[in-house]
């Protein structure tokens, strides 16, 4: 657990609603589970158009949910009239992403004014056993809305 203290007590919301915005997390089948102050979690059921040619999640789809859980974890600290965007990462991919479903959990380490310093991981879950399957480092910014 972490000691933050988001700038409005509706952050929850307004998190939520950002994330249904994203046609992308509509598009892969994302969904927000978990929107707490610092950190947020982004769950993906398996879906075989989303694989590369070995039959894993495709890296590119597994760097989009721990992104954006990242991203809306840092958001959940910012100031209401503002957006998030990510300035940078880097994803270290330690095993094949394979399993029924995949779990990313961003966190908030360093919360800023403009930027924000994030870690994240994917989890792949198959028989209800779970594996680290990937760890990102992220810097987020916010920026007026």
């Amino acid at each position: 657990m972490n000691d933050f203290t988001p700038h409005d007590e509706d952050f929850e919301n307004r998190v939520r609603l950002s994330f249904n915005r994203q046609q992308v997390m509509k598009t892969i089948g994302a969904s927000m589970t978990h929107v707490g102050p610092g950190e947020v979690h982004i769950e993906l059921p398996y879906c075989e158009s989303l694989t590369q040619q070995h039959g894993y999640l495709h890296a590119g789809i597994v760097t989009i949910i721990v992104d954006s859980a990242c991203g809306y974890a840092a958001y959940t600290l910012m100031p209401p009239l503002s957006e998030v965007l990510t300035v940078e990462y880097k994803v270290n991919f330690l095993h094949p992403a394979k399993g029924e479903k995949f779990i990313a959990i961003g966190k908030v380490l360093k919360p800023g004014r403009t930027l924000t310093v994030c870690s994240g991981t994917v989890l792949s879950c198959e028989s209800e056993v779970e594996k680290l399957i990937a760890k990102i480092q992220a810097t987020m910014i916010s920026v007026s809305s």
